[in-house]
C-alpha cells in the first residue's frame, strides 16, 4: 500500500525561491499525512514555461541552488520521495538541458527522467531549449510497489500518431505496479475530457492505473485548470481534484485501486465537466487574476462604452478582482448615443464599480481643426473614426499611468480577426480578456453572467442593443461586417480548423458549405479570409489575451505578416 499526496500548486515562472517555498509546505503536510510519495506538477522547480529565461546562465544557476535546496529539505523528511519537475543539465551534443523529472529522498536524487517527446506546435515550444531523454522507462520502487514515471507529452502518444515513439509502450514492458504522469497541461474548452480520454484509454489498453497531476494557475495567455485525476483500467476515472484551484490532498494506492485517504472510494467523477460558459468565466477570472498579480498590479481601468465587450470585461474583472479594484471610464463623443452612457451608468452601479466621465468631442474637434490647418484638408471619414478610438486609448492609459491600473483592453475575437479595432486606441492595453471569443460567445457569456449572479448584473439594454462602434453618425458593425452568427461560423473554420472539437468542426464545415453554394456566398468567404491575412500586423501589436479555445491568437497561432494570400 502506498500514500501519494498529490500537489497541485500554483506555481510563478522565475520565482524558484517562492515555488521551493511551496514545494516544502506541501511535502511537509504530506510528511505529517504520513505518505510515501508527494508529486508536484512538470518544471514545478522553475514554473511552467520559462521560455528564454532557460538560456540565461543566472537563471541555471538559481535552478541549481533551488533543487539543492529542495534535496536539502528532502533529507529532513527522510521517508518521503519527492517527485518534482527542474530542467537538468543535458550531456553531449544538441540543446544543453533536459526537461527533468527527479525524485528526492533522504537528501538523495534516487531516479532522474528526461522527457522524451518535447512538443514544438501551438502554444508549445519545447525543442527551442531542450534535447529529448534517452528511450527507456524509468520505474523505482517505493516500498512494495514499482512505481513508473512519465513527464507530460510522454504519456499523450500512446495512439502513435505524433512521435516515432511511445514512452508509454516502453513503460509497459518495465511491468509497474502504478504510473504517475507530471504535466503542465494549459487548459481550453474540451481539454479535460480530451485528457480524460487518452489516459484513461491508455489505462484500459495497457492495464495500469495512472496517476496525473497538473499545476493551476494562469501564465500570460495561458491558465491552467488543475483537475489532477487518477485513472484505474477497469474503472476509468476514478478521482479528479478541483479545477482552477490549488490542492493538496492523499490518496491511497492498494490493491491496484486508489482510494481516498481515509479508505474510502473517491467520490465519483461525472464525464462531463462544467458546461462551456461556466468555464470561459472561471478560466478568464483566473487568467486575469494571476496575470494582475503577477505584474504587480492590484486594481484594473477598463473604458465603457456601453457595449457588450465592455460590459463583459467589467463584470469578469470585478469577479477577479472585487468591485473596489475595478474603474470604468465612459468616453462620450459627439456620435455617442444617449443610451450608451446611461447604460454605462446602469451597468457600473449594478457592479458597485466606480465609474468616471471624460469627453472627448472638444479634444476630438481640437485635433480636427489642426490637422485641416497643418495639412490643408479636412479630417474626416475613417482617419476621423479612427482618431476618436485613439484619443479615448490615450485617455485610458493617462489613467493607467496616473493611478497605477492595468488596463484591459475589450476586443473579441471576431472583431480581432478581421482588425475591425484600432491600433493605439481599442487594442491599447496590457492583457484583453475576450480576445479569445467569438462575438456570439461574448452575448452568451453575459447571459451567464447575470444566470450565475442571479440577477441582471448586465443591464438586458445592454444585450439587447445592436453592436456598433459609435464612431460616426448611425454605425452599425453590420455595415461593415458579415452578421456575426455568420462571421463567426466562417471564422471557427479559418482559425481554428481541426482544431475544433469534432462537433463544432462538423458544424461549421456544414454551415461554410452552405454558404458557398453561391458566388455570393464564395466571395464573402475570401473576403473573411483576406481579412483576417491582411491584419496580421494588427495582432502583432496587440496585448496578450486569455486563451480559452484549442488555437488562440499570440504563441499558438504564428502566421506571416509580408506574405501573399490567396
Amino acid at each position: 500500500m502506498l500514500r501519494i499526496t498529490i500537489a497541485q500548486l500554483n506555481f510563478t515562472v522565475g520565482d524558484i525561491e517562492g515555488n521551493v517555498a511551496r514545494m516544502v509546505a506541501a511535502a511537509q503536510q504530506a510528511a505529517r499525512e504520513e505518505a510515501d510519495l508527494v508529486v508536484f506538477s512538470e518544471l514545478s522547480l522553475c514554473g511552467y514555461y520559462p521560455g528564454d529565461m532557460l538560456e540565461e546562465s543566472a537563471f541555471q544557476q538559481r535552478i541549481a541552488a533551488g533543487l539543492a535546496a529542495l534535496q536539502q529539505a528532502s533529507a529532513a523528511l527522510p521517508q518521503l520521495h519527492w517527485v518534482v519537475g527542474a530542467p537538468t543539465p543535458a550531456q553531449g551534443p544538441g540543446k544543453k538541458l533536459h526537461n527533468s523529472l527527479l525524485v528526492l529522498q533522504g537528501g538523495q536524487v534516487r531516479l532522474q527522467y528526461a522527457k522524451q517527446l518535447l512538443p514544438t506546435y501551438n502554444i508549445f515550444d519545447e525543442r527551442r531549449h531542450f534535447e529529448p531523454g534517452p528511450d527507456v522507462a524509468k520505474v523505482l520502487r517505493v516500498g512494495t510497489a514499482q512505481v513508473g514515471l512519465l513527464v507530460c507529452e510522454d504519456g499523450w502518444n500512446d495512439h502513435g500518431g505524433d512521435y516515432v515513439i511511445n514512452p508509454f509502450e516502453r513503460l509497459r514492458d518495465a511491468a509497474p505496479d502504478l504510473v504517475i504522469s507530471i504535466n503542465a497541461s494549459p487548459s481550453h474548452v474540451g481539454k479535460r475530457e480530451q485528457r480524460h480520454q487518452m489516459f484513461g484509454g491508455s489505462s484500459r489498453r495497457h492495464g495500469l492505473p495512472i496517476l496525473y497531476v497538473n499545476q493551476a494557475g494562469g501564465h500570460d495567455q495561458l491558465v491552467y485548470d488543475g483537475g489532477s485525476f487518477a485513472a484505474e483500467p477497469d474503472a476509468g476515472i476514478v478521482f479528479e481534484a478541483p479545477r482552477f484551484a490549488e490542492d493538496v490532498r492523499t490518496l491511497r494506492f492498494d490493491g491496484g485501486r486508489f482510494w481516498a485517504a481515509q479508505g474510502e472510494r473517491p467520490a465519483a467523477v461525472p464525464a462531463q465537466g462544467i458546461p462551456p460558459m461556466d468555464f470561459y468565466r472561471q478560466q478568464i477570472v483566473l487568467g486575469l487574476r494571476d496575470y494582475a498579480r503577477r505584474c504587480g498590479f492590484t486594481q484594473v481601468v477598463v473604458g465603457s462604452s456601453g457595449g457588450i465587450d465592455s460590459a463583459l470585461t467589467l463584470a469578469l474583472a470585478v469577479q477577479a478582482l472585487g468591485a473596489d479594484n475595478v474603474v470604468g471610464i465612459t468616453m462620450p463623443s459627439r456620435y455617442s448615443s444617449s443610451g450608451s452612457v446611461d447604460d454605462s451608468v446602469a451597468l457600473c452601479r449594478n457592479l458597485g464599480v466606480q465609474l468616471f466621465t471624460h469627453p472627448i468631442a472638444e479634444l476630438v474637434a481640437g485635433y480636427a481643426q489642426q490637422f485641416e490647418a497643418s495639412f490643408g484638408t479636412p479630417l474626416q471619414g475613417l482617419p476621423l473614426e479612427n482618431l476618436q478610438a485613439r484619443i479615448r486609448g490615450t485617455v485610458l492609459m493617462e489613467y493607467s499611468n496616473a493611478f497605477g491600473h492595468l488596463l484591459l483592453t475589450t476586443g473579441n475575437k471576431s472583431e480581432i480577426s478581421v482588425g475591425y479595432c484600432t491600433l493605439y486606441g481599442d487594442t491599447n492595453g496590457g492583457l484583453g480578456l475576450l480576445g479569445d471569443l467569438y462575438k456570439t460567445e461574448v452575448f452568451a457569456l453575459s447571459r451567464h453572467v447575470n444566470e450565475h449572479a442571479g440577477r441582471a448584473l448586465i443591464p438586458q439594454a445592454i444585450i439587447d442593443k445592436e453592436p456598433s462602434a459609435e464612431l460616426a453618425p448611425s454605425q452599425r458593425d453590420v455595415d461593415s461586417l458579415p452578421p456575426y452568427p455568420v462571421l463567426d461560423e466562417v471564422l471557427k473554420l479559418l482559425i481554428e480548423g481541426d482544431r475544433l472539437s469534432a462537433a463544432e468542426h462538423a458544424a461549421a464545415q456544414k454551415f461554410v458549405a452552405q454558404l458557398q453554394a453561391d458566388d455570393a456566398g464564395r466571395a464573402l468567404v475570401h473576403r473573411v479570409r483576406m481579412m483576417v491575412a491582411r491584419n496580421e500586423y494588427k495582432r502583432r501589436q496587440a496585448p496578450p489575451i486569455v486563451r480559452v479555445r484549442a488555437r488562440a491568437f499570440g504563441s499558438g497561432r504564428q502566421m506571416p505578416i509580408a506574405a501573399r494570400y490567396v
